[in-house]
């Protein structure tokens, strides 16, 4: 009974200790731009295709619309409240 509880709470502890991963796309600009190297990232902080053009001309990258941005600043429905 020893062994199967110390091999539950073994096999519970190494599944939490995996990492997590990130999200890739920051939700904050509508254009990311991949940079391609050793270690590829992407850098979301542009408001248009041609601003994000501009960084990556001579460099390794690609501009891309980030998919996170549609529906990151949606504002709430206004709701009237006694109306029915």
């Amino acid at each position: 009974m020893r062994m199967t509880a110390l091999a539950i709470f073994a096999i519970g502890s190494i599944s939490a200790a995996v990492p997590a991963l990130a999200q890739t796309y920051g939700g904050g600009y509508p254009v990311c731009l991949r940079v391609y190297g050793p270690v590829s990232y992407y850098e979301c902080s542009f408001t248009s295709i041609p601003q994000c053009s501009a960084s990556a001309a001579g460099r390794a990258a690609q501009c891309v619309v980030n998919p996170y941005f549609a529906n990151a600043y949606q504002d709430r429905p206004i709701g009237r409240r006694g109306v029915y």
